[in-house]
């Protein structure tokens, strides 16, 4: 099956919750398969009850994790040699789900928030669509870069339909620091791709706006990033975004993230 060619990369980039669930799915499931292997030699196993197989599972389990009680033990040949096999399988799998984890804790990975809407709205006189971001993280992204594309269904002279990108120029597409906030900003100017363009023309392509953020994470000394995609119904026209910087006495500033995501329409 083509998922086991990357099995690796798709555990390390699954959620916790979802690796958890297979990691305890899987030593059920091996546990289960040696109780089976354990039951074709009854008496196999000292102190086993007759038929449970609830105490061949249990002692898989011993075996497995390499606990050993003391009142479950192999007695035969058979025995002693599927507990081989499975001391084996277990050390290896050990070292196999360790190396996993910690790979999946040491990852870098970078907590941006995206506005869940972008706008479009003047700025310095230019009509320009706008999107905000802001770093969930007490620690800084150094040279922090923005790549912004947008995707739409296009028609070519020949009447072929394809979905094609543009590059959309930002006034400001990197920044030494990103600590805080960051409004990302293209003017709609005559070569920009969405020249003339309305909500309808949007909807109409199945546009969407891609953005791509890359930085280095000074704390962890690696290179980290974020995505995110807007849909044509998410950009909001003649609006602008509510403002979220607090300023303090004492020359400190927050971001008030209770109306990050908000919202204003222009006033006539």
């Amino acid at each position: 099956m083509s998922w086991l060619h990357d099995v690796y990369h798709r555990l390390v980039s699954a959620s916790w919750a979802r690796l958890l669930s297979l990691l305890a799915l899987a030593f059920g499931g091996a546990n289960i398969l040696f109780a089976l292997a354990y039951r074709l030699d009854p008496g196999g196993i000292e102190n086993a009850r007759p038929g449970s197989f609830a105490d061949l599972f249990f002692f898989s389990v011993q075996t497995m994790a390499t606990i050993g009680y003391g009142k479950l033990a192999p007695q035969t040949l058979y025995t002693n040699a599927l507990v081989t096999v499975e001391v084996f399988f277990g050390l290896l799998g050990l070292a196999m789900v360790t190396g996993l984890t910690f790979a999946k804790f040491s990852r870098p990975t970078a907590r941006v928030v995206f506005s869940r809407q972008a706008v479009v709205a003047p700025y310095d006189g230019v009509p320009s669509l706008m999107f905000r971001m802001a770093n969930a993280r007490g620690n800084n992204i150094v040279e922090a870069q923005l790549h912004v594309v947008l995707a739409r269904e296009e028609t070519t002279r020949e009447g072929e339909a394809m979905r094609r990108f543009h590059d959309l120029r930002l006034l400001r597409p990197q920044t030494a620091l990103f600590t805080l906030s960051w409004t990302a900003i293209h003017p709609i100017t005559d070569g920009s791709p969405l020249a003339g363009a309305t909500p309808e023309d949007l909807e109409a392509a199945q546009a969407e706006i891609v953005v791509s953020l890359i930085g280095f994470d000074e704390t962890f000394s690696q290179t980290v990033h974020a995505r995110y995609r807007y849909a044509a119904g998410d950009v909001a026209w003649n609006a602008r975004f509510a403002g979220i910087i607090q300023y303090f006495p004492d020359g400190r500033r927050e971001i008030d993230y209770a109306r990050f995501h908000d919202v204003v329409p222009l006033r006539e």
